[in-house]
Order: structure tokens, then sequence, then C-alpha cells
């Protein structure tokens, strides 16, 4: 009988998980970065931030990975910390979902829902019709397990959500043991409670390396969450009752008990978002460092003026470059200093360099369709190039950051030759980097051509640089595996090098036709 038991459990619940998260990757793939668009868009008040979150978790069917996406653009400067807030409010709200269609009892549908799925996503050529297989397959594996779990459950003493990390399997575990008339309403509210205190764990992991901004908002969502249960402890069996009332079934009740703590919670997190904002920040203090993801100067109003419209559009490329600048020197510092943590820029800044990219490329088409001088033409076309070499630059800034990141986690060794040589190779191409975005803001001819003058030495650096490891290889005085970090490190600051050379090239040419 216990062995019974605990196959059924383990299995059922493996089931339902498994279902769950068949269910959510298709509704994830079917509607594809959509989520993170309507999340930018849609919460800037608190109550649509709280609507929005609920939206979007009822759609992929799971609060960690709202909280997830949440806190990523929270580290991309997408969403500020009250924004965040307001959408981790709301998947609360969401994630009650599916405890709501698990309460209305549909596993006689489990298995021709898993058999047409099935069909459907292993014979369909069409991306729509599998993501819709899946769905299905999903939802039908997911009630196979509910029906698993309540032919297997006995009274069960400890549920643990954060070993799960899913609200809505510790509340089917209530559920499927309630089917069987193994627990009342009166016991079930706690445990639904406690699983809303769970679910906070895989925001927290996410939080694990992010910024500031990132950690806050899991703080945020533990100490929300742990308000509202504290809160509703006092009340408990007043909930209770009330709860009663709205279903004359066990499993009904549940659901909508878990449904109304979240609804509530929120309705009375509502009025006081700004003074809970501020003591997340008061209890977990430092500096926020917000990069602005999208463009700043592209204004499309000035079009209609060329000249202006390609004026905007340097600025933004020179923010852009100075951009790559400071991942440079980032690299640069974690690598000699073994700091992972400054790296997290870094990767940071590479999306948002790729997003001002593509944003730049666009402008700059719609400046080409307007009616252009001669001049106008060619300065277009510099600027297409350099959009490219900076967006290069960034590239390579990104591989040197992983070179860096594994010469730190694999505790790779570097002769202090090596390293001397690494940070005069590193100041060369820093100095012609910044002296070519320098040229490009400032309109220097001198700065552009000293660049140009450069190219040549960095080249030659990195030949000697070469030379000089393999024969430290041959001598057998280096370690393998960091000579291969090494060759990496000094070809990618080479390209740079060849980058920052052809915007001061562009820039000279330009000039020169001033």
């Amino acid at each position: 009988m216990t062995t019974e038991l605990i196959f059924g459990m383990v299995g059922g619940l493996g089931l339902f998980l498994y279902g769950m998260q068949l269910l959510s990757d298709g509704l994830q793939k079917v509607t594809g970065d959509r989520i993170q668009k309507v999340m930018e868009f849609l919460t800037t008040k608190p109550v649509m931030g709280i609507a929005t979150g609920a939206l979007i978790t009822s759609i992929i069917q799971s609060s960690s990975a709202t909280s997830v996406i949440t806190i990523g653009l929270v580290n991309a400067g997408l969403l500020s910390l009250k924004q965040a807030v307001s959408v981790i409010a709301g998947a609360n709200i969401g994630t009650t979902v599916t405890a709501q269609i698990v309460s209305f009892r549909l596993e006689q549908y489990a298995l021709p829902a898993i058999g047409i799925g099935f069909i459907i996503n292993f014979l369909s050529k069409r991306r729509s019709y599998k993501y819709f297989g899946q769905i299905l397959l999903g939802f039908g594996i997911l009630f196979l397990g509910l029906y698993t779990m309540s032919h297997a459950v006995k009274p069960l003493r400890n549920i643990f959500t954060a070993i799960i990390q899913s609200s809505s399997a510790t509340t089917a575990i209530v559920i499927a043991m309630s089917i069987q008339g193994i627990i009342g309403i009166e016991a079930a509210i706690p445990l639904i409670l406690g699983s809303n205190i769970g679910t906070c764990f895989t925001a927290g992991l996410a939080s694990i390396g992010s910024s500031i901004t990132g950690k806050r908002v899991a703080l945020s969502h533990l100490l929300f969450n742990i308000g509202g249960v504290v809160l509703f402890l006092f009340f408990l069996n007043k909930f209770a009752y009330l709860v009663s009332f709205t279903s004359s079934s066990i499993p009904r009740q549940i659901a909508n008990a878990h449904t109304l703590f979240n609804v509530i919670n929120a309705g009375i997190l509502l009025p006081f978002l700004s003074l809970f904002v501020k003591l997340i920040v008061k209890i977990l203090p430092g500096e926020e460092i917000i990069i602005k993801k999208g463009p700043i100067y592209l204004n499309k109003d000035m079009l209609n003026t060329p000249s202006l419209a390609l004026s905007q559009a340097t600025k933004e490329l020179v923010r852009m470059g100075e951009m790559v600048e400071s991942m440079l020197n980032d690299v640069m510092m974690s690598f000699i200093q073994n700091d992972l943590n400054i790296l997290k820029g870094v990767f940071l800044k590479e999306e948002v360099v790729n997003t001002l990219e593509k944003e730049i490329t666009k402008y700059l088409v719609l400046i080409s369709q307007r009616s252009l001088s001669p001049n106008q033409s060619k300065r277009l076309t510099d600027l297409m190039n350099i959009v490219n070499d900076i967006e290069r630059v960034g590239d390579h800034a990104e591989n040197l950051a992983e070179l860096a990141e594994e010469k730190i986690n694999e505790k790779l060794p570097f002769s202090e030759k090596a390293l001397d040589e690494l940070k005069f190779m590193f100041s060369k191409v820093q100095i012609s980097l910044n002296k070519s975005v320098s040229a490009l803001k400032n309109r220097d001819m001198a700065s552009a051509r000293e660049v140009a003058l450069k190219e040549d030495e960095i080249d030659e650096i990195e030949k000697e640089l070469r030379d000089n490891h393999i024969n430290r290889l041959n001598k057998g005085i280096c370690y393998p595996e960091s000579g291969v970090v090494f060759l990496d490190l000094i070809s990618n600051l080479e390209r740079i090098g060849d980058h920052a050379n052809n915007i001061s090239l562009m820039v000279i040419d330009e000039l020169s036709r001033s």
C-alpha cells in the first residue's frame, strides 16, 4: 500500500508537472516575444501592471515564468521596480487559473486530449498546428496526473512548494486530496497560503546574479506573499467560512480560496504600492543602474529634414559607441580583478547595443527614402557602415567577456608577463576606440588621423604577442588552456582595432569632403 501511494503520488505529480510544462511551453511558443512587448507597454500604471501580470500568467500558465521575464525586463531597464511589483502581484492572480481549471475535474477528457494532441503534434508540419497539439497534449497529461494523484493520496503532513517550484502543482495535490475526501477546506487553505510563499523560490533563483533592481523584485515578491499570508492568518476561520459559500464542491472551494486570497492581497497592495517600493529599497539599498534599451535621439519628426535626422542618427551612434567603450573597459577590469560580477553589465549592454543597431539602421533606411544631396547620401552610407562596425565591436567585447568568464571559472593561470602584455594591448585598443568615437562625436580630424596611424601598430603588437606566446609554449612555461584563451583575447582585440580604424577612416572621408 505504501509503495502504491508513493509511486502513485510521485508519478501523478510528475505527469502533472510535465503536462504543465508542455502546456506552458506551447502557449509561450504561440505568443513568442509578444509577451515581453505587452509587458513593456501595458505596465505604466499600477492597475494595468496587475492586470498585465494576471493576463500574461493566465496565458502562459506559469507565475514563475512571468517572474523570470519580469526580472529580465528590469535588468534591461525596461521596467521600473514599481512596475515590476505590480506585475508580480498580478502574476499571483493569474496563476490561480490553473487551480480553477483543475477544480472542474475534467479528467475524463485526459486520454482523448493526449491522443488527439499527440497526433496533431506528430503529424502536423505547420508550426502553429504543432504548438496547438502540444498545448492539447499538455492539457491531457496534466489531468491524467491529477487523476493518478487523486487515486493514490493519503494524508500528507508536509508539502513543500519550494521543492517543486509551483504553487499550481501544490494546489493540484490539495485538490486531489479533497476529491477523495481526505482534506477539507479548513485544512486546505493554510496549504494554499503556504504554496504562495514557496513559489517565490523561482524568482529568488532568477535574481541571482541580476542587477540590484532584479534582486529587489525577488525580495518584493517574497515579502508581498508573506505579508498577505500573515494578514490572512488572523482571519483564517472567517475566510474559510466565506469561501464555503462560493460552491458546494470542496475542490471548487479550494480553487476559489486560492483566487480570492491573491485578488484581495493585490487589492490591499495597490494603494500602498509606492510605500511598499520605498520599503524594499530601504531593506535592499544600493545604486540602481538603469540602461535605456531603446534609442534616445531618433526623432521621426526630423525625417523631413535629412540634415537634422542624420545628426540625430550620429548622436545615437556615438551613444552606442560609448557603450561598447564601457564594455571593453569592464572586460579589462573583470579579467585583471577576477570579478565575474563586472561581466554581468557587459552582457546586458551587449543586448542594448544589438537593439540600437537595429533601430538606428531602420532610422537610416527611413532617411534614405527622402530626397538627399550627394553629400548626404554619402554620409548616410558611411553611417550605415559605422553602425555595423560598432555592433561588431560589441560582439568582440562580448567574446572577450566570455573568455574572461572562462579564465575566472576555470581558474586559468596567467604569468605576470602575459598579463602585462594583455594590459598593454588592451590600453592601445582602448585608446583607438575612444579616439574614433570621439572623432565621430566632435568631427575631429586630428583624432581620426591618429587612430588611422596607430592601426599598423596594433597589428604589429598582435603579431609580437602571438610570437612571444608561442615561445612560452615551446619552453613549457605557459599553461596550454590559458594559452588558447590568450590567443583568442589578442585576436579579438586586434579586430576591435580594425573596426575603430574603419570608423576613423569614414570620419576622415566625410570631413575631407566638407
